[in-house]
């Protein structure tokens, strides 16, 4: 039976472009303003170009497919992917809207599948592991998420 080990937490404000309704529902780049993640084997920041290209579907749920770059505080650079599935709810609403409120985890469906990889050998491990996050959405916006280590 898996077990879920925490593995970090990661927090993100965003910068919203709206790309408008197309043919795959309402597309919005979610740009990575900052970054920020903490772990007793992983800390550091984001860097450089980082975004979620947001699918909003009309069944109520948006499609996350994020890429990032985590750089640690000791200087590796990791390469993160992850998609994910949000429950666009009423708080959620007004919070993309500029309400100065927050959910919390488990408010609404908000889980996340971080893929990590690295040519940095002290964090070789990261290649070879899978990770699966739960995430909540605060104002700013902002979003904060506890990512598990998924181990045997």
């Amino acid at each position: 039976m898996p077990t879920f080990i925490p593995e970090l937490e990661f927090r993100a404000s965003f910068g919203f472009d709206d790309i408008g309704r197309g043919p795959f529902g309402a597309r919005q780049v979610a740009t990575i303003v900052e970054g920020k993640f903490i772990g007793e084997r992983l800390s550091g920041t984001t860097v450089g170009a980082g975004a979620d290209w947001l699918l909003l579907g009309e069944d109520g749920f948006g499609r996350l497919n994020v890429r990032a770059t985590f750089k640690t505080d000791d200087g590796a650079n990791i390469y993160v992917q992850y998609f994910g599935l949000l429950q666009m709810t009423d708080a959620i609403g007004r919070i993309f809207a500029g309400a100065d409120e927050s959910t919390e985890f488990g408010d609404q469906v908000f889980f996340v599948n971080p893929r990590m990889e690295t040519g940095d050998e002290r964090y070789a491990w990261v290649n070879h592991t899978v990770f699966l996050g739960q995430g909540r959405v605060l104002s700013g916006p902002r979003v904060e998420y506890v990512i598990y280590r998924v181990d045997n």
